[in-house]
């Protein structure tokens, strides 16, 4: 599989991630060894986690699964803190939460360190620069090798970035954002994607297929081993199963049907593709789920086909999000 450089950085990932959402709840431990055996085998290198994972259980079996079946020399474990399992405040960004949130992941992953350690979320509660000396204390410590964030606005990520680069060779840069991006959910490119290009952090796109929506599924009914059937998931699924939705699942099956080929790899070649973008994270059900998305390594889409599929999902840019110099 093709690598790609992570942002501005010398760390290089493999150009589809596999994420790991399921893990340790919905997905079984023979489920994910199969999964990360066969990621593995074809080249695959980045592997997402987080601590709320299945409440930690996801990064305990990526632990036991790297012990026992895949060398963790060759994985870029990535792995997230800051969400917490409290009504009042989701997310605590404050050094002591996140130093130890830290730790107890590397406890459960069974390393010493990770290669990409991001904030899951922005805490409004907290000063940015007190969430950012967790970050360079845990590079400086070497409990991670790089930094990123995940689910932060524009301007929440420019202010991280900006602070970072404010001290050269003193703070860690960010090296990369983790968001929601695909054909059904562009929002990014108002702000956050601009803001990345500009500030040389990679893209890692979460729900790249539109949580399973873009595979053409759901279009006639919902599948009964589906996350749309799925009493937990099934909330997760339905925003994206409007009529405006319809029309650009509609487009990406005439898209595929024209290429010979199915659905599933036309929507994860245009997020691939996309400028500023460094890896989508693809969570499969199964192994064979799991080879379909890794098999689309061979398709590059035809400029043509990426300017229709452009056009039928634009998102609606208005003041100030438009692009002046064309006015």
């Amino acid at each position: 599989m093709e690598l790609r450089h992570l942002g501005r950085t010398g760390l290089r990932v493999s150009r589809i991630g596999l994420g790991t959402l399921t893990w340790g709840r919905d997905t079984s431990e023979h489920d994910a060894a199969e999964q990360l055996k066969t990621f593995w085998e074809a080249g695959g290198t980045l592997v997402d986690t987080a601590d709320v994972y299945a409440d930690g259980g996801a990064e305990y079996l990526l632990g036991q699964l790297m012990e026992e079946l895949v060398p963790r020399r060759d994985l870029v474990i990535a792995t997230k803190s800051g969400s917490v399992p409290d009504p009042d405040r989701r997310f605590d960004g404050s050094r002591g939460h996140l130093l130890s949130a830290l730790d107890a992941s590397l406890e459960r992953l069974g390393t010493d360190h990770v290669d990409l350690w991001q904030i899951h979320a922005f805490d409004p509660w907290t000063p940015v620069e007190e969430t950012l000396q967790a970050v360079d204390i845990a590079v400086s410590s070497g409990r991670a090798r790089y930094a990123g964030v995940s689910n932060f606005s524009g301007w929440q990520l420019a202010k991280a970035a900006t602070w970072q680069l404010a001290a050269p060779g003193i703070r860690t840069r960010l090296a990369g954002t983790q968001m929601e991006y695909s054909l059904l959910q562009r929002g990014i490119e108002r702000e956050v994607l601009p803001a990345a290009l500009d500030l040389g952090i990679g893209v890692l796109p979460s729900s790249p297929l539109g949580r399973g929506v873009l595979t053409g599924k759901y279009r006639h009914a919902t599948p009964a081993d589906s996350r749309g059937a799925s009493e937990s998931l099934a909330p997760f699924v339905a925003p994206y199963l409007d009529e405006t939705a319809g029309r650009v699942v509609d487009a990406v099956a005439t898209a595929a049907d024209g290429l010979a080929t199915t659905s599933l790899k036309v929507a994860l070649a245009w997020v691939r593709d996309r400028p500023g973008v460094t890896a989508p994270i693809v969570g499969a059900r199964t192994a064979q789920q799991l080879r379909a998305a890794l098999s689309v390594e061979a398709l590059t889409l035809p400029d043509e086909i990426c300017q229709a599929l452009d056009d039928v999902s634009a998102p609606v840019h208005r003041y100030p999000d438009q692009d002046w110099s064309t006015l």
